[in-house]
């Protein structure tokens, strides 16, 4: 990691989290044991340890028991867990529901939603469905007024850690206003809430995303997060929040795998010598350490600008960092593998599921090409 912008305090954590993710998932035999051999990316568990250690709950303001710490922490905190191995990928979705509890939530939904989230409640959120990902504003699983609470119906889909989240943060459709993206309205729905079924989807990383049906689904009054048809509003003001938390979590991933492919092309030995010592893997280790500083660099300088305005939106600055820290990840993923050969793609390895990983980092929290777009528009394009 790059100490240029981090304090003592900052260095200090992220070589706690070295040291713990050391000791729990410093062997392949320990990632496995917390993964049910793989098969799961969030161990409650190992999660719950790191809740106590007070890592899960970085931003949460201290009334709420939290660190109040700031965005570069959090970076921090993710990336490190992410580049240890440790199977808590629910962390991310987490920390993207606290900020908006913390500034739309009413009093007793920030007690009981913060207040849970820093003891090791995980949370998910559900916003995409089978015909609206990245368009937000075409979302139709709507929520009816119904005497004093609302009867929500449809179908959410990708929702990211919903098969063991305590409450699902829902974007639903509650009106229609003079643009699309008018008349959407966010509600907590705790799992579990009678007429609201979730499936897991089989994905190229095993489980890890769900489809969510909800059918004359009643919630009370005090579900609703905010203001009513503002939803389109509050999710915007979270992007940044939203987007560092995912360039952390790719950057974490990128990191660990460039560890993986830089240790065996050192112990790797073909033609009487190490395969790192081959210029033609020498230039490509050398090209992807340089990408992965940049990457470093420009998720934490954005992190700091949001520090320093956290009511300003940076929709050009997190929109590169995401952009640029996924593609690197793939990059650096890809790499690795064909650098390892066929270890790179044995399940013996971690790189195949570094891979996996990797991949899915570009589509969801807004795919790639989205971000170009978004960029795109933010220099008059």
């Amino acid at each position: 990691m790059s100490t240029l912008q981090l304090n003592d305090e900052q260095r200090a954590l992220a070589a706690a989290i070295r040291d713990f993710s050391r000791k729990e998932c410093g062997t392949r035999e320990q990632r496995a044991a917390w993964t049910n051999d793989f098969k799961d990316n969030h161990s409650p568990e190992l999660y719950q340890r790191i809740a106590d250690l007070g890592w899960v709950g970085v931003t949460v303001p201290a009334e709420y028991g939290g660190a109040g710490s700031s965005m570069l922490d959090m970076c921090v905190v993710v990336e490190e867990c992410m580049r240890g191995g440790l199977p808590v990928v629910g962390i991310a979705t987490t920390i993207i529901v606290a900020a908006a509890y913390e500034r739309y939530g009413s009093a007793q939904q920030k007690k009981e939603m913060l207040g849970g989230i820093v003891g090791g409640a995980p949370e998910s959120v559900a916003m995409s469905e089978p015909g609206a990902g990245s368009d937000v504003g075409s979302l139709s699983c709507r929520a009816v007024r119904d005497g004093d609470g609302w009867v929500v119906n449809g179908q959410k889909t990708w929702c990211s850690g919903a098969h063991y989240a305590k409450h699902i943060l829902l974007v639903a459709r509650t009106g229609r206003g003079a643009t699309k993206h008018e008349g959407l309205t966010m509600f907590r729905v705790p799992t579990g809430t009678p007429g609201m079924e979730i499936r897991g989807i089989d994905t190229l990383g095993g489980r890890e995303v769900n489809d969510i049906f909800f059918t004359d689904c009643r919630l009370p009054a005090d579900a609703v997060v905010g203001t009513v048809d503002a939803g389109w509003s509050q999710l915007t003001t979270g992007l940044n929040v939203e987007r560092l938390v995912l360039a952390a979590v790719l950057l974490g991933i990128a990191e660990r795998a460039f560890d993986d492919v830089l240790a065996y092309v050192k112990q790797r030995e073909q033609f009487g010598r190490p395969i790192g010592t081959f210029q033609a893997l020498r230039h490509r280790i050398a090209d992807l350490a340089t990408e992965l500083e940049c990457c470093r660099l420009l998720t934490y300088h954005v992190a700091q600008r949001v520090d320093a305005d956290p009511h300003r939106i940076l929709p050009q600055e997190v929109s590169m960092a995401k952009l640029k820290v996924t593609e690197t990840a793939k990059r650096v993923t890809l790499e690795g593998m064909q650098m390892m050969g066929g270890y790179g793609y044995a399940s013996e390895y971690d790189m195949e599921r570094h891979v996996r990983s990797a991949l899915a980092g570009t589509i969801y929290g807004g795919s790639s090409e989205i971000q170009r777009d978004i960029i795109g528009k933010t220099l008059g394009l």
